[in-house]
């Protein structure tokens, strides 16, 4: 079967794919979305509704080789590696040691801090002409520290942001209560950056990406694209089902999937998979009034419109293990532990696929057997953060123009 050529073919329906769909289709392109699940499926839909511009420091970096040891000793902990994926991880885990070098992370923080720069600066234009502005937050985001060492240990990544123009305030226990009343007594030291905005619900957010996209012109088509093949003036897509699609041009956005698939054009990409876990508990389960993050424990409780959400660490499982739900309870257990009137009951637990490449920093250019497919997928725990700057660069390299930053440092064939 073979269906009408579109100007461009989106694989992908999340936030990501979405927001790169409706920018090519600003350029007055002809443009198709296709998810194998729909729109906000996976990662878009579960994480934690941050904007964190502020974030700009790779998570492949001397303070985690520092801390992991510890993590990993703690089959529930902050970072995870079951021992049944811990074979297959190696490589991935071996370039990502690399990346921790002093060196290589002033290069990823530059970079990162680039695509915070244009991500920001793009955001808000986007949100209104989506008609999605009502739904951003600038409530802000408050790290907590248990004791003075620990905000110690953390002053070099700060005295960093300092450099790049990044807001922020050191807070007493007294100054952390005005912000966030309720806290245990254990944190005794926090950091609140003001400039770090969220999304009232991340799900909600990207259907009325797809609803926008759609009452644009868009077409969204559930389905499964196994490979891709350059043909003379455009793509072809193969899909599970048998069928054949072609596009003048593709952008590959498929989240912790998109190697696979990048895999048929003879590229080996080293995609790895960061298994989020969350809970999300009832509205009124805690008076949260900022994103508070746990840095040492590893997850974050976040306000939504539909609930309190209480999520994050990291488990390098891959796509195909079960989901380990005790992992949700760890960090359930904790967040009760750290909020005290936190009510636990109600929520409804979730597991998701953050696409991760070794160095944190994603994979957005052309791919090396045609420049009429472009990758834009990687993002690890930014995706949601870094989707209105990434729709901006692959806008530019659909219509020819130079993307507003320089993406060198994101080169798909960088590894």
């Amino acid at each position: 079967m073979m269906n009408e050529q579109a100007d461009v073919i989106v694989i992908g329906a999340g936030v990501v794919g979405l927001s790169a769909a409706i920018a090519a289709q600003a350029r007055g392109l002809k443009v198709t979305v296709l998810d194998r699940e729909g729109p906000a499926a996976g990662a878009s839909a579960g994480n934690a509704g941050a904007f964190a511009f502020t974030d700009i420091l790779p998570l492949a970096s001397p303070g985690i080789l520092k801390k992991a040891p510890k993590w990993l000793l703690d089959p529930l902990g902050p970072l995870s590696v079951p021992p049944a994926y811990a074979f297959q991880i190696a490589p991935w885990m071996f370039r990502f040691w690399r990346a921790c070098s002093a060196k290589r992370v002033v290069h990823s923080t530059t970079a990162q801090t680039a695509m915070m720069d244009l991500s920001k600066a793009e955001l808000e234009p986007f949100l209104h002409q989506t008609g999605t502005a009502p739904m951003l937050r600038k409530e802000g985001n408050l790290q907590v520290y248990e004791g003075e060492a620990e905000l110690k240990a953390s002053l070099p990544g700060w005295q960093a942001r300092e450099v790049h123009g990044i807001e922020f305030h050191h807070l007493n226990a007294a100054d952390m209560a005005e912000i966030q009343p309720g806290l245990a007594k254990r944190f005794t030291h926090g950091t609140f950056t003001p400039g770090w905005f969220s999304i009232s619900d991340p799900r909600l957010y990207v259907l009325a990406l797809a609803e926008y996209f759609l009452t644009s012109g868009g077409s969204i088509e559930r389905a499964e694209v196994t490979a891709l093949r350059p043909v003379e003036g455009g793509v072809e897509l193969a899909t599970a089902d048998g069928s054949v699609r072609r596009a003048g041009k593709v952008v590959l956005s498929a989240g912790a999937f998109s190697h696979r698939i990048a895999k048929t054009l003879g590229e080996s990409i080293p995609l790895e998979t960061e298994r989020g876990y969350n809970t999300t508990l009832p509205s009124d389960a805690f008076d949260l009034r900022t994103q508070v993050t746990f840095g040492g424990h590893g997850f974050v409780v976040t306000r939504l419109s539909t609930g309190i959400r209480v999520g994050g660490a990291v488990e390098l499982g891959g796509l195909k293990l079960a989901p380990n739900f005790r992992r949700s309870e760890a960090m359930l257990k904790k967040a009760q532990a750290f909020l005290p009137g936190l009510k636990p009951g109600g929520g409804v637990q979730w597991m998701g696929f953050r696409p991760s490449l070794p160095d944190s920093l994603p994979a957005i250019g052309a791919a090396r057997a045609t420049d009429r497919v472009i990758y834009a997928f990687g993002h690890g725990h930014l995706g949601l953060t870094q989707s209105a700057g990434t729709a901006r660069i692959v806008a530019d390299l659909l219509t020819g123009k130079t993307p507003a930053i320089d993406i060198a440092s994101f080169s798909p064939q960088r590894f």
